[in-house]
């Protein structure tokens, strides 16, 4: 099975290929080099337990405000640098997550520090306008220099949004109004449309379907909520349409042992789509459009090959629905590179393709058909914010600049051999390692494990976040080095080992 996924023997290949530079270690060292320090800070300092009594007292005062159950603990941004967070209890964490991995390059980072103090872009972060009727001046200009700079394959149309489930939200009425105009044959709504859509009524609001898999996350409002399956704690009490869910394929590690038995798992997965997409046009519920992650993250880091991915976006092109690809978390570089759909080797691979999180800002890009064919049909007031462009723009810049997509790869490399080590030395506990880049993960045996890995990890100065059952996500920031996976791995081995 032809597949993006780094296996082991494409991992070991990469450790001996030269234009990575020189090679990782294998094992963890005994002690992390040095070299490559970023913004004075060389490794974890741990002074309470997490969280400290200081953040203990402001969890307090908090919840008497709002819920508090969600939060670990609370932070000092201003002495936080690079991969390391620092708490308000002086508690210096590597941080392996990254804010749900949202942190491009770290925290506190120069280059955006001496942008944001330079007097010419005070009014881009004091003034924040209604971008949809008032934007301003260099909106265009800043466009260019930062999202459309890296516009997927066939794209050069972008809207900006604020956040993931926004833009997520936005992209599927998108699709509707695409596909309804495609429908009727022009753009131009009847009599009927105008007054049924006042009253939630069809023609006006048609009975239109997104089709989603099990295991997915697209967001918590409530078009996302219809077709994110990752934990029944995001959708409980919360009305919902009633939209096809197809299986994701869940492949067997490792992968070169089970080349036959996922590519049957992924071709059942497929003929449920078609069959899905059939049946609710007999329901009279027509597909109008699939939405997918190229890493199924929230739900357990869950991967399928290249080749499911381009029978899929066949798919809809045989049954004339949109193929909306979701890299809100994928989206950014921490795969290799800065769409993890590039990994399909696919000229069209996609009509929407939505982002987030390392991006700064939220939106999506659309090729020229999806455009909104009238105003305040794709509008809210703020659609963005340009500070966050600016801000992106010298991310980019950075990125280039540092050659931090090799970065990665490098890094990303070490990391995954040395899960594959941990897996081998500790087989009661770990299983199942896998990843693009630094965009990795494991399983532990169970759940239980799994939280309290990540409890004894952060006392011991790393942050790891948990998805799906009982997978461990590795999520860092682009400025992640090999001398942070040596750091990594020696406290994880640390935990496991108490555990044995």
């Amino acid at each position: 099975m032809a597949s993006s996924l780094i296996s082991r023997q494409f991992v070991l290949s990469l450790h001996k290929s030269s234009w990575l530079g020189a090679p990782a270690c294998r094992h963890a060292s005994k002690v992390a080099p040095k070299s490559q320090v970023e913004f004075g800070y060389d490794g974890p300092s741990m002074k309470t337990s997490v969280p400290g009594p200081r953040s203990q007292t402001l969890m307090k005062q908090l919840g008497d405000i709002q819920n508090v159950g969600a939060i670990n603990f609370f932070c000092n941004y201003e002495e936080s640098r690079g991969n390391y967070l620092v708490d308000v209890d002086n508690n210096r964490m590597l941080d392996v997550y990254t804010q749900i991995s949202s942190i491009p390059i770290g925290y506190n980072h120069p280059a955006l520090l001496k942008l944001m103090a330079n007097p010419n872009n005070l009014s881009t972060f004091v003034n924040r306008p209604a971008l949809g009727i008032l934007p301003p001046e260099n909106f265009p200009d800043k466009l260019n220099e930062s999202l459309l700079s890296i516009a997927p394959s066939g794209m050069s149309r972008v809207q900006t949004m604020s956040c993931g489930s926004c833009s997520n939200e936005n992209a599927y009425k998108t699709i509707f109004i695409w596909y309804r105009n495609k429908e009727r044959g022009h753009n131009t709504p009847t009599d009927e449309d105008l007054s049924t859509c006042m009253i939630n009524q069809a023609p006006g609001c048609p009975d239109l379907s997104i089709l989603s898999f099990m295991g997915s996350f697209h967001g918590r409002t409530m078009g996302c909520l219809a077709t994110t399956h990752s934990k029944s704690i995001h959708k409980l009490d919360i009305p919902s349409f009633d939209w096809p869910i197809a299986p994701f394929p869940r492949l067997q590690y490792p992968l070169e042992e089970f080349t036959r038995e996922n590519a049957k798992e992924e071709a059942r997965c497929l003929e449920e789509v078609e069959d899905l997409i059939i049946k609710w046009r007999q329901k009279g519920k027509p597909v109008a459009g699939i939405v997918i992650e190229p890493i199924q993250a929230e739900g357990g880091d869950n991967h399928a090959s290249p080749d499911f991915f381009r029978s899929l976006r066949n798919i809809t092109q045989k049954h004339g629905c949109a193929f909306h690809v979701d890299e809100v978390q994928t989206g950014g570089g921490s795969t290799g590179k800065v769409w993890a759909h590039e990994h399909w080797g696919m000229e069209d691979p996609a009509d929407v393709v939505s982002f987030s999180k390392k991006l700064l800002t939220g939106g999506y890009y659309h090729k020229d058909q999806f455009q909104a064919d009238k105003p305040y049909r794709i509008f809210n007031t703020w659609m963005g914010d340009p500070s966050k462009n600016l801000l992106l723009a010298e991310v980019l810049n950075v990125i280039r600049r540092e050659n931090l997509l090799e970065e990665v790869a490098r890094s990303g490399n070490a990391l995954l051999n040395g899960l594959y080590e941990l897996q081998a030395k500790y087989p009661g506990l770990l299983s199942r390692a896998r990843g693009q880049g630094t965009f990795c993960a494991i399983d532990a045996c169970d759940d239980g494990t799994r939280d309290s890995i990540l409890l004894k990890a952060r006392d011991k100065g790393v942050l790891l976040g948990g998805c799906g059952d009982r997978s461990i996500r590795f999520r860092p920031a682009l400025v992640f080095k090999e001398c942070h996976v040596h750091i990594l791995l020696n406290i994880f081995n640390d935990v496991l080992s108490e555990r044995k």
